[in-house]
């Protein structure tokens, strides 16, 4: 679809099987509408009016890509491609060499050009683009040969190990940051996120509005070091508990599915089989009833492929209601095992977070304890340090004190009790979420295996009243 003036890419959203896509001289002024074909590998949007690479994520088959005479300034948004071979950017309005630089990741890219932009015009330009794309074969249609080679392995050597120095730190971060991404998914599929160290303890105090003040009396170090360390050892044995669980229930949902899809394969087998025999007895009895001539033998056999047909509908249809029953007791059994398991969990979780709340309990009397000694003290000026200013807003009197400390008690507890909450909610919510979706979708196949057979049924019900009317007639 060339030279018919074309503005926006659209309805192709169907031609899912595309490969080659040729839409150049037209008035096209975005790349949008392409997101379905995901078998595309060569495009040509030359002779248009684009002004941003976009809208080409989906297309990671892609080889070849024109988009020469357009108004693009900045080469971008093709990390997808991976499998770019040819690239013709031409006449645009591309200047600066770091669109170089951003090619260096597709190593399948062979062809490049540039010509009839303003980066042409850069010094060096051909030798800069031989040296960052070293594997490039042809540049602005022309072969680039051995000698621009080596005169640009001569001049930007050291430049190119210092980027691909760079490149290798990205890599290795990229990495590093996809492993955390992956664990953390994988404590989040748990329900067991940030509870692995001290993150719990923390925000109980990064939302106490009195934390710092309380933190300044003497002798409250030790109680916060110790109060700390035993609430990480529970959280952990919550975080340990929960990749158990993890690991329990992965297994179970697995065991479950190659059990039904065992029973309903084997269902299917029996089913084809049955399928396949009635299917050789129909055809052989329309050929034999296609040479009847006698109305009331044909009238026989006709009724006798009706009763035929009917068998064959009542053992498909029987068949189908024992792969149901089937299908239901080995969903009941995973229900059983799931909740149980999921019971089991809860138990355990409500157990611990009970013993964070004893632990937040104690640590609250003992700092209410130390919090009254230093204002007696204060009182009667035998303490022998300076009270800092910030504590010493506190060290009012006993009420001032004591609500201080039971306000950051109140906000500690409110954040066990939140994180606790939200736990139970989440794996009582994917529960039920598994449960409704397996019922959902048996229910589905159920529907879907019913009316396939009463299909089959009608049409060769059909069929036997045709060969009953052309006789009549």
């Amino acid at each position: 679809m060339f030279f018919v003036d074309i503005l926006k890419i659209s309805h192709l959203w169907h031609f899912t099987s595309l490969t080659k896509l040729q839409l150049d001289n037209n008035v096209i002024e975005r790349i949008e509408g392409l997101e379905n074909l995901t078998n595309l590998i060569w495009l040509d949007l030359s002779f248009n009016n684009i002004e941003v690479i976009e809208g080409l994520d989906s297309l990671v088959k892609f080889e070849d890509l024109s988009l020469f005479n357009n108004r693009i300034s900045v080469i971008e948004n093709l990390d997808a491609l991976q499998n770019l071979n040819i690239l013709s950017i031409g006449n645009n309005s591309i200047a600066q060499l770091d669109n170089v630089l951003y090619l260096r990741q597709f190593e399948n890219l062979r062809t490049l050009n540039l010509a009839g932009n303003p980066i042409c015009d850069e010094e060096d330009f051909k030798i800069f683009v031989a040296a960052y794309l070293p594997d490039l074969v042809y540049l602005d249609y022309r072969l680039l040969d051995e000698q621009t080679r080596e005169t640009a392995f001569a001049k930007y050597q050291y430049a190119v190990e210092e980027v691909q120095h760079n490149e290798l730190q990205e890599q290795e971060a990229n990495k590093a940051q996809k492993i955390t991404d992956e664990e953390l998914q994988l404590h989040k599929d748990a329900f067991v996120e940030y509870l692995n160290g001290p993150q719990l303890f923390d925000s109980m105090f990064a939302e106490d509005p009195d934390a710092e003040k309380l933190a300044l009396l003497p002798g409250i170090d030790t109680l916060l070091e110790t109060f700390k360390s035993k609430m990480e050892a529970l959280c952990v044995q919550i975080f340990v508990a929960g990749l158990g669980q993890l690991a329990q229930r992965t297994a179970e949902v697995e065991s479950f599915s190659t059990g039904s899809h065992e029973a309903v394969a084997d269902n299917q087998r029996k089913a084809a089989q049955i399928t396949a025999d009635f299917e050789n007895f129909r055809r052989q009895k329309i050929v034999e009833m296609q040479q009847i001539t006698d109305a009331d033998l044909l009238e026989a056999h006709i009724t006798s492929c009706h009763e035929q047909a009917e068998q064959f509908s009542e053992n498909l249809t029987s068949l189908e209601l024992q792969l149901v029953d089937q299908l239901e007791d080995i969903f009941k059994d995973f229900e059983r095992n799931i909740s149980d398991m999921v019971g089991g969990f809860i138990e355990n979780v409500q157990g611990t977070f009970a013993l964070c709340r004893d632990l937040e309990n104690r640590h609250h009397e003992q700092q209410l304890v130390i919090a009254l000694a230093t204002l007696e003290k204060v009182v009667k000026s035998e303490l022998e340090e300076k009270i800092p200013d910030d504590l010493a807003t506190l060290l009012v009197d006993k009420d001032t004190v004591t609500n201080a400390v039971s306000a950051s008690h109140d906000t500690h507890l409110q954040k066990i009790d939140d994180r606790e909450d939200e736990l139970l909610a989440r794996v009582n919510s994917w529960m039920s979420s598994l449960l409704k979706s397996i019922h959902n979708d048996e229910v589905k196949r159920n529907r879907k295996r019913i009316s396939e057979i009463q299909n089959y049924i009608s049409f060769v019900k059909d069929e036997l009243e045709d060969m009953a009317s052309s006789e009549d007639n």
